[in-house]
């Protein structure tokens, strides 16, 4: 009991994407070495680290907030006479790291996405009582030097995982804030990766997600000496025993090469489901945006997908009133949307980021013409992806089953299209991958029962969505 009561206890909270989810499972891993183990309740940290994003709106805002709240903590812990660290990590760490230091004394450390290795050390300097803000580029570094999780620590985070294989953005969209707090794109070698996925398969997991601020730009070094691209490695992530399902995201149209594409038509394993951000269906906000495509390139590579993987469902991001857009260009997004047939989509109103561009421009949209324009846009793409799941009613899907259920007797998982279903059935199948019949819909999910022997399932063509089946 005694060796149980020096453990030291670190409560992460993540904000933002997948990759910060990896992120922070990567700084627990590397904190575990130095005697600290995770726990779920704030008030029983000895170490609290806030993982931010800084995409969305006011992220910064939300962060120093969320550290006025720890503070009263941190205050009444050492009145108990006990010591809590506070860290902010992450994206507006790194862009803001300066000024957190300046507005939030309780924090006691600022570590950057690059440089989470050095947590142990950065620790160290805290308990000695110096302040300390690391923001340096150093992705290679940090891959090298952050420990792999143990066989315990995969298994309890559960069937399904995230693994990073590329960080950074060269492309610049004048309303992104990426490149500055990420750095350049840099790729890990095809190796490092292959031998992290394997660990996860034999700890148990079952489908791996492969993650990139612009995955599909990934350009590793082979196995073979040669350079690969996102393509061939998920042929080579394929032969992984034990993986059954292969994912990876988020996409830009102009890196989705012909291999990747004939990768999606050969591979069982790459699962029928593609995140390609799009933002805009007017060329001049595209071009606006430094996206480097037009609303054309986008639908005809939509098009070449479809024909390699013609049941493929797609989702997509877009940007409502971005600087500029007249109504005509709200439209023209519109009009994409039903051209293409989305199975989901997410949605914003443009807000600035500083140091971006776009950000300088004195053309900004009405906040009310920004809300009523989002409210139409979501209702299109709310319709769309409701016929799109309606399709799976009356037909037998593969379903990975990850989770217990919130009812008794009830496990949920994932189709191919990552569509959540529950059935009834017992925990014993979790990390199987069965037929289930889905005979319900409901908001967020789907319901089913386990089919049995059956046909193969039948697929889903998120195309067979039209406009003239999704019309609000």
């Amino acid at each position: 009991m005694a060796a149980a009561e020096e453990k030291k206890r670190v409560f992460v909270k993540t904000y933002g994407c997948q990759m910060n989810v990896y992120d922070s499972e990567r700084m627990t891993d590397a904190l575990a070495a130095d005697g600290y183990v995770p726990t779920q309740k704030v008030e029983e940290a000895d170490l609290v680290l806030l993982n931010t994003c800084h995409i969305r709106e006011k992220a910064a805002e939300k962060v120093y907030s969320e550290l006025g709240r720890i503070r009263v903590m941190k205050e009444e812990a050492a009145r108990a006479g006990r010591q809590v660290m506070v860290g902010v990590t992450g994206c507006v760490a790194q862009a803001e790291g300066a000024e957190i230091a300046r507005r939030a004394p309780v924090v006691d450390l600022v570590v950057g996405p690059q440089s989470y290795q050095h947590l142990p050390r950065l620790l160290k300097d805290v308990a000695a009582g110096r302040r300390a803000i690391e923001t340096e580029f150093a992705i290679a570094e940090k891959f090298d030097a952050l420990p792999a999780a143990t066989k315990a620590q995969t298994r309890a985070r559960g069937v399904t995982a995230f693994l990073t294989i590329q960080e950074g953005c060269d492309k610049f969209c004048t309303f992104c804030v990426v490149p500055y707090t990420r750095g350049a794109e840099v790729s890990r070698p095809a190796g490092a990766i292959i031998e992290e996925a394997r660990r996860l398969a034999d700890a148990g997991v079952r489908e791996l997600t492969l993650l990139g601020q612009n995955v599909n730009a990934w350009h590793g070094d082979g196995t073979d000496g040669r350079s690969w691209g996102l393509g061939e490695l998920l042929y080579r992530l394929a032969e992984v025993p034990g993986l059954d399902r292969l994912r990876y995201t988020t996409s830009h149209p102009r890196d989705m090469d012909e291999a990747l594409i004939a990768a999606h038509g050969d591979l069982p394993a790459l699962m029928p489901y593609l995140h390609l951000p799009v933002q805009s269906g007017a060329d001049r906000i595209l071009a606006a945006m430094n996206r480097k495509h037009g609303a054309d390139d986008y639908l005809r590579l939509t098009d070449r997908i479809r024909a390699a993987r013609p049941d493929i469902a797609l989702s997509s991001d877009f940007i409502v009133g971005f600087p500029g857009e007249s109504d005509a260009e709200f439209e023209a997004t519109m009009r994409l949307i039903e051209t293409v047939g989305y199975a989901a989509a997410y949605s914003f109103k443009y807000s600035p980021r500083p140091g971006t561009p776009a950000a300088l421009r004195d053309d900004m949209v009405e906040e009310a013409v920004m809300s009523e324009r989002l409210q139409r846009l979501q209702a299109l793409v709310a319709a769309q992806q409701t016929a799109f799941n309606r399709l799976a009613v009356g037909r037998v899907v593969d379903v990975l089953f990850e989770k217990p259920g919130r009812m008794a007797g009830q496990i949920m998982g994932r189709t191919p299209y990552l569509q959540a279903v529950a059935v009834e059935a017992g925990t014993e199948r979790i990390g199987t991958i069965g037929r289930v019949a889905i005979d319900g819909l409901g908001t967020n999910s789907l319901f089913g029962t386990l089919a049995g022997a059956q046909p193969r399932p039948e697929a889903l063509t998120a195309g067979n969505a039209t406009a003239a089946e999704t019309a609000p």
